[in-house]
């Protein structure tokens, strides 16, 4: 594969043999950003579990301490909807936004919470917004009694993490404008999440790889505590 010069100059700044600190993956990979705009940051963990099997599912979410740089749409099913418009949700409703999804195929948001006594209508949805990853789950705290919260923690820059059929993930946090300290400090949350999410089941090494990078840059490998 060719790559431009622009490429080959931001890898010529990576020690591929070298394994760099956070606050060395965070310094270098704002210089390798080889776009015009602002780039997205992104990190790529391979880990040690068979995703096939139930006990070796790696999933979670956290609120990054500064953000990710993205505001995410939200779409608040709920008949709490003064609440939840109080708290920031873009759009509020009950069965008539279900049925919007469902007639007119729209998809005008980029997340979607619940309080628990709707999920028995969003459940019909399940087939639509399953396979797009909207489908509110209470493990991702989408499903929550406390719909404010919810809905503020999404707004505050929560991601999801989650292992994929490959055993590999890949999380966003944070743009190449970020302060590196700012930069570090999202990282060092993600790498704990992770560490703290490792299966009982799995002994030996649990992260095989991880490496930092931008949209469209060359990838950084970096290491931390409990990997």
């Amino acid at each position: 594969m060719k790559r431009s010069k622009k490429y080959q100059a931001a890898l010529a700044l990576v020690d591929a043999e070298k394994i760099y600190t956070i606050e060395e993956a965070v310094a270098l990979v704002k210089k390798t950003s080889t776009v015009k705009f602002d780039a997205t940051v992104d990190v790529s963990f391979r880990l040690n579990v068979d995703p096939k099997k139930a006990d070796q599912q790696v999933r979670g979410t956290l609120v990054l301490p500064h953000g990710n740089g993205k505001t995410k749409t939200v779409l608040a099913i709920t008949d709490r909807v003064e609440e939840a418009k109080a708290a920031g949700a873009d759009f509020v409703g009950g069965k008539e936004m279900l049925e919007k999804i469902q007639k007119e195929n729209w998809f005008g948001f980029d997340a979607l919470v619940a309080t628990p006594n709707m999920m028995g209508e969003i459940g019909k949805l399940g087939r639509v917004l399953g396979p797009k990853g909207l489908m509110p789950n209470p493990k991702t705290g989408t499903v929550n009694p406390d719909i404010a919260k919810a809905i503020k923690d999404i707004k505050a820059g929560k991601v999801e993490y989650r292992v994929d059929k490959e055993a590999n993930m890949h999380v966003s946090i944070g743009r190449v404008s970020f302060e590196e300290n700012k930069l570090a400090d999202n990282l060092h949350a993600l790498t704990e999440a992770i560490v703290k999410a490792r299966p009982a089941v799995i002994k030996g090494t649990y992260i095989k790889n991880a490496v930092i990078h931008t949209t469209m840059g060359p990838s950084i490998k970096f290491t931390f505590n409990g990997r």
